[in-house]
């Protein structure tokens, strides 16, 4: 593949999808805008499809994501050679990037990090985003591993199971009493909730299993977008929640919360995927996540 790619041409697309114009990239690479056109334009002809969407800011074509995340793992790979060579400036870290969402961030997985060994001097960026949407990120090549909830391998990447996370339906007690009094199925999708975002779909989808299909959670919705505060919030009062086992285990034991269904909990699979590449710090990551998540996951 590198030798049908220049590797010129590769990194100056890169160049313009982080910085988001043809302009910008120019400025980062010390070139005219018209050379950037340039190599663009012959990378487009070289592969014979259009890698490039020419908004502002640019956004890459299904094939440019190809093109993209390559050139992602290229730029990985030189940094580990020049770091094994002594190229590298006197204690530069490694910088490994990762999906997480939200609920796995606040439970079990820094724990995971902390076990990756000091002396690898890794640097974190952690991206949250929901399990389903966790792939994505790998496909545009804007991280190099997520926790995710598909098993199904995302071009170039690995796939490993970690587990499963069980999420409880729970609630205050006043708010079953007062707003879960009558059966659920008739009571649950006129009682008010909470959710992450409005991509959050996981309530709407516990309440369609229960009507078999048919409608969903309440209108009257309060959106909370962090874990610890979407707990918060169904511990306060606000509404009914699916909240994690491990978040909701000592409310549960302290009285404050209530599971309202104890015989419907669901568990979520989750998966790590990373690039396929020979590099020692994600390597580490990948077995202190793996080791982590199976002492705490479920089977």
């Amino acid at each position: 593949m590198v030798s049908e790619l220049p590797l010129d041409q590769v990194r100056t697309l890169l160049a313009v999808v982080d910085e988001g114009t043809f302009d910008a990239a120019a400025t980062a690479l010390h070139v005219t805008p018209s050379a950037i056109s340039q190599r663009v334009k012959a990378l487009e002809q070289r592969t014979g499809r259009v890698l490039l969407l020419r908004t502002k800011p640019v956004r890459t074509t299904e094939s440019g994501e190809v093109v993209v995340r390559f050139a992602r793992q290229l730029a990985r790979l030189e940094r580990d050679a020049r770091a094994e060579l002594g190229m590298s400036e006197a204690g530069e870290p490694t910088r490994v990037s990762v999906a997480v969402n939200a609920d796995s961030l606040a439970t079990w997985f820094l724990g995971a990090l902390t076990q990756v060994p000091r002396e690898l001097r890794v640097c974190f960026e952690l991206r949250r985003e929901d399990e389903d949407h966790t792939a994505a990120l790998l496909r545009e090549g804007l991280v190099m591993a997520a926790v995710t909830s598909s098993p199904d391998a995302v071009p170039g990447c690995s796939v490993r199971a970690l587990g499963r996370m069980r999420y409880l339906p729970v609630a205050s007690p006043e708010f079953r009493k007062t707003c879960l009094a009558g059966p659920l199925r008739d009571a649950l999708p006129e009682a008010p909730v909470v959710t992450f975002d409005r991509l959050d779909d996981f309530q709407d989808s516990f309440v369609r299993r229960l009507r078999r299909g048919q409608g969903g959670a309440s209108p009257v919705r309060h959106l909370v977008p962090t874990s610890e505060g979407f707990v918060a919030a169904v511990a306060a009062g606000l509404g009914w929640g699916m909240v994690p086992e491990m978040q909701a285990a000592e409310l549960l034991d302290a009285g404050r919360l209530v599971n309202f269904a104890p015989e419907r909990s669901v568990d979520v699979p989750l998966y790590w995927q990373q690039w396929k590449l020979d590099s020692p710090a994600l390597a580490a990551v990948a077995e202190s996540v793996a080791r982590v998540a199976a002492g705490v996951l479920r089977d």
